[in-house]
């Protein structure tokens, strides 16, 4: 491609924060009319680079330039006015504002001095067209699911008359059928000529949809490949080494039932869900979207209620309905949401990982600080948290080191059941495999773990057992030799009558590999 095809150039580009590195001369260039995929590691510099494109960040040393002339980005406006556009992954949307407020916030226009209405409904609903999404202009945004969010803030990118379009994650909580919807989106806006900087952890999203790849490693861009480049190949760019094998469970020998479930029932969401899980396995629970996982979980760690049956660990049957019972008998949940349901965001490293152990670690109403401290020194250490120091504000962290911190609360209580739900979503490669090697030294060391996972490989690869529900049931139960994705998915689809062996997922978002 010649030179007038470059929309956009960084060049040399270095951005410090107290004690940290986090760009280190990155160079990166865009075309119009490509998808040019920004792949590393969290913490390898991807946020603070697009950041330094939106305005939100500005560079210590280097240069951007546009259209081959050097700019100043120092705002949002700065960045509209050049053309470019961000979709991050916490949508920049007011709920309460209508789909067409949304999209032109700040830009209505106006009639007469007064916000003209149904120009900027007709507008609106002309952009939504363009996406392809059935929604009316008038809906209030916090009716909207995740999916039309997404092609909400596209929309209003579109309105911006976008030429460079960042999109930060965009496919991490779509189903399949959705992601591929917005590959047609992002495919049509790439043959009309916008540049669009495009970042996944899912790898295998890069050949369907890119062009070419840089990637960034420690705050550095190691290297410019096409992308066709082999996922191996693209891992090993990413972390500096290869991963041999991307599910490396290790199966010790398991022992007692530590979790008991019998004839678990609430009215129209699951119905009958019985299992038992061992100290020193993993049991996979699969299922499409709805089958009713998630609400099983919750359940069982006492967060929401049930209408009949048990849940006993060693054979001591808990309340209904009560997370400090669940807690004491050694039951661990990591949330799905690990942002909104399993951290303080603005609160410390330290204090997130002595929120379980702080009533036992109190004395007279007193917390021991200096014994908090130095089991939550130990755990980081243990769990190799990458941060600054333990004062850090866990919102700081990125996402595998956060999940890092998730889990180690529940570890410094000495949790016999750890429930994991999603437990690597939006976590980058090299992070996933230090996930899974925490799941082999818990069971290792006699613990046991019910994990639910939408990534199908992951529930195959890490799984001893798997459950498959359908219809709010169990539909089967698969052994990991003979669990295979053609078997989860005809238990996932065949609904609470199938008699062979059992297993679980959902629409199978699973079946999308990472």
């Amino acid at each position: 491609m010649s030179n007038q095809d470059e929309l956009l150039r960084i060049e040399g580009i270095r951005k410090t924060f107290p004690g940290v590195v986090a760009l280190d001369s990155v160079d990166f260039d865009l075309r119009r009319g490509e998808v040019h995929v920004l792949l590393g590691e969290n913490g390898a510099g991807k946020s603070t680079l697009i950041k330094m494109l939106s305005g939100a960040y500005r560079p210590d040393s280097g240069r951007i330039l546009v259209d081959g002339n050097e700019v100043r980005v120092h705002g949002a406006q700065d960045a509209e006015r050049l053309g470019i556009a961000t979709i991050y992954q916490e949508f920049n949307l007011v709920p309460e504002l209508t789909v067409a407020e949304n999209i032109f916030l700040g830009r209505q226009p106006r009639r007469f001095g007064m916000i003209d209405s149904k120009k900027m409904e007709a507008d609106a609903e002309e952009l939504l067209r363009r996406v392809g999404v059935n929604v009316s202009p008038k809906a209030k945004v916090r009716e909207l699911g995740i999916a039309r969010l997404q092609m909400v803030e596209i929309a209003k990118a579109l309105s911006l008359d976008a030429r460079v379009l960042i999109m930060d994650e965009p496919t991490a909580v779509l189903t399949s059928e959705e992601v591929e919807k917005l590959f047609r989106i992002v495919r049509q806006l790439r043959a009309d000529g916008v540049g669009i900087v495009f970042i996944t952890h899912h790898l295998e999203e890069i050949a369907a949809l890119g062009d070419r790849v840089t990637v960034l490693r420690d705050g550095r861009s190691i290297d410019q490949v096409p992308a066709s480049t082999p996922e191996n190949e693209l891992v090993r760019l990413m972390v500096g080494r290869s991963i041999e094998q991307q599910y490396p469970r290790e199966r010790p020998e398991t022992g007692e039932a530590l979790l008991s479930v019998r004839g678990l029932t609430r009215g129209g969401v699951f119905h009958d869900i019985s299992f038992d899980v061992h100290a020193g396995e993993v049991v996979g629970l699969a299922g499409l979207v709805g089958a009713g996982r998630t609400e099983v979980v919750r359940a069982v760690f006492g967060a929401d209620h049930y209408d009949a049956g048990s849940v006993e660990v060693r054979g001591e049957r808990l309340g209904k309905g009560d997370v400090n019972a669940a807690m004491g008998a050694g039951i661990g949940l990591v949330p799905e949401d690990r942002k909104g349901q399993g951290l303080v965001l603005d609160a410390s490293v330290q204090e997130n990982l002595g929120l379980v152990t702080l009533r036992s670690a109190s004395r007279g109403g007193l917390v021991d600080l200096k014994g908090q401290r130095i089991a939550a020194a130990r755990i980081a250490a243990d769990l190799g948290v990458r941060m600054a120091g333990l004062g850090q504000h866990v919102r700081t962290l990125s996402g595998g080191n956060q999940q890092k911190v998730v889990i180690g609360k529940w570890l410094l209580a000495d949790t016999k059941v750890l429930i994991l739900d999603e437990p690597t979503r939006g976590i980058d490669v090299g992070a996933k495999v230090e996930i899974y090697q925490l799941i082999n030294q818990l069971t290792a060391s006699g613990h046991a773990v019910l994990m639910i996972s939408s990534d199908l490989p992951e529930v195959l690869g890490m799984s001893d057992r798997v459950l498959v529900m359908a219809q709010g049931r169990i539909a089967g139960e698969l052994p990991a030799h003979e669990a295979t994705q053609d078997a989860v998915m005809a238990l996932a689809v065949s609904g609470p009558s199938a008699t062979t062996t059992p297993d679980v997922n959902d629409e199978v978002e699973g079946s999308r590999g990472h």
